[in-house]
């Protein structure tokens, strides 16, 4: 909700080049109660004024000697940090209304004024302005406590890469092919081998000296989805040793539950038995 004293306090700026005209709009919005109304007849301050006041709304003469409203709206497109342009345009002249609205103003009232309609086209234009900046407000907020959790989110990621390095555990990813998508650990040493283990190597690569057995059993629960731990798998590592390995792992479903691979933990248990 709008309260009335958000409305009333709104920063005015009336820009007309006569003076009877900005008279008028001075008593209408005093006798309104609003409380922060300027003007100015010398359209050519409007855009110095404008960046340094942030008005809430500016009533805008189009038809002014030397500068006309049209000009002072395209000075102020360039001058406006945000997208909305507080501009309500003051015209006698039907055929200017398409115009400036296609210039980007946001709404017109017309001369001769009528001033039950002046205030209320004011007051609207001031509620939109004000729910507005409160978006915009909102947005900054929710910008700033996106980075803020994506740097912490970067922080703790560093932290878990420093310490997997550490490690002589490992943890991997795979995607829904199979592939490993991320390796914290001294896996690829330890495996010996730049491939997924739980894949068949190709003729090309040789003897593999995994335990068949055991890979097809492992290869069974990863293509029903199933979660496995502490599975133990052995390979044969030439002249006689045996490397024996622990893996756990969980299959990773997206929103709409589609299979987008796995992931897990594991360990080389040689010499530690």
């Amino acid at each position: 909700m709008i309260s009335e004293s958000e409305i009333l306090e709104a920063n005015i700026l009336i820009v007309d080049d006569q003076p009877a005209n900005v008279a008028l709009l001075e008593q209408l919005l005093r006798d309104a109660q609003y409380s922060r109304v300027t003007a100015t007849m010398n359209p050519r301050e409007v855009c110095g004024l404008h960046r340094r006041n942030h008005y809430d709304l500016i009533l805008l003469d189009l038809q002014m000697p030397g500068m006309d409203g049209f000009e002072v709206i395209e000075g102020l497109k360039t001058n406006v940090t945000d997208g909305y342009l507080p501009v309500l345009v003051l015209t006698a002249q039907p055929g200017h209304k398409l115009r400036a609205l296609q210039a980007g103003v946001r709404d017109f009232i017309s001369k001769p004024f009528d001033l039950a309609e002046v205030k209320m086209r004011i007051r609207n234009m001031l509620e939109v302005r004000i729910l507005y900046r409160r978006l915009e407000d909102q947005n900054r907020s929710l910008q700033a406590v996106i980075a803020e959790q994506t740097a912490e989110l970067r922080e703790s990621e560093a932290r878990f890469r420093s310490l997997t390095e550490l490690a002589t555990d490992w943890y991997w990813e795979q995607d829904q092919n199979g592939a490993f998508t991320r390796v914290s650990g001294p896996v690829l040493e330890m495996l010996g081998i730049q491939v997924d283990p739980f894949v068949e190597l190709s003729a090309d690569d040789g003897p593999s000296g995994w335990d068949e057995a055991e890979r097809t059993a492992l290869r069974a629960k990863i293509a029903a989805r199933e979660p496995f731990l502490d599975f133990v798998f052995c390979r044969s590592a030439g002249e006689g040793r045996r490397q024996r390995f622990q893996v756990s792992g969980q299959p990773m479903f997206d929103r709409s539950c589609r299979f987008i691979g796995y992931r897990g933990v594991g360990l080389e248990l040689t010499g530690r038995e």
